[in-house]
């Protein structure tokens, strides 16, 4: 009986798998948008697992709210070759968001007001773990003290407010 030779990336992880070693995956547009989908769950995912965050459809885009407040703009699902964005409210990182080159002042005058917009190509590898934190402060921004008080756990204190002699100094 005569074996023919395995080749594409099933046979590849087949090897790998039997040496011990990792498979190196080809990498192409289609398994590129896929990953920003992935992306693009996880960022909702972890949006929506906030106290009292819902998610709404409005302008056909999805967002996630608190109290019926938009605290990050999650748009369109990517789709293959398309980007991906994301728009959050940064009060306290703000300046350092936008020296990043995916970032930019969000428009219709919501910039001046402290909202982000980040967007990222079908080659791009978007940063979760900063995403995340973008979403998180944006969250505490949008969100009423008492729903950010339940996310922090008790006695500790939010950190986007502060008390009135807190800011007289």
């Amino acid at each position: 009986m005569t074996r023919t030779k395995e080749t594409g990336t099933s046979a590849r992880l087949s090897r790998a798998r039997k040496s011990g070693r990792r498979a190196k995956l080809p990498r192409n547009p289609t398994e590129r948008a896929g990953d920003l989908r992935r992306v693009s769950k996880i960022l909702r995912d972890y949006a929506l697992g906030f106290p009292g965050a819902t998610e709404d459809f409005p302008w056909g885009e999805r967002v996630a709210k608190v109290s019926g407040k938009v605290f990050v703009f999650l748009g369109l699902d990517p789709v293959p070759g398309g980007p991906m964005g994301l728009t959050v409210k940064l009060p306290v990182s703000r300046e350092e968001a936008l020296d990043l080159p995916f970032t930019r002042p969000t428009g219709y005058g919501l910039g001046k007001s402290g909202w982000v917009s980040a967007t990222f190509g079908p080659d791009d590898r978007p940063p979760i773990e900063i995403l995340r934190a973008w979403i998180r402060e944006s969250y505490r921004a949008i969100a009423p003290q008492k729903l950010v008080a339940e996310m922090e756990g008790p006695g500790l204190r939010p950190l986007s407010r502060r008390s009135r002699s807190e800011r007289r100094g």
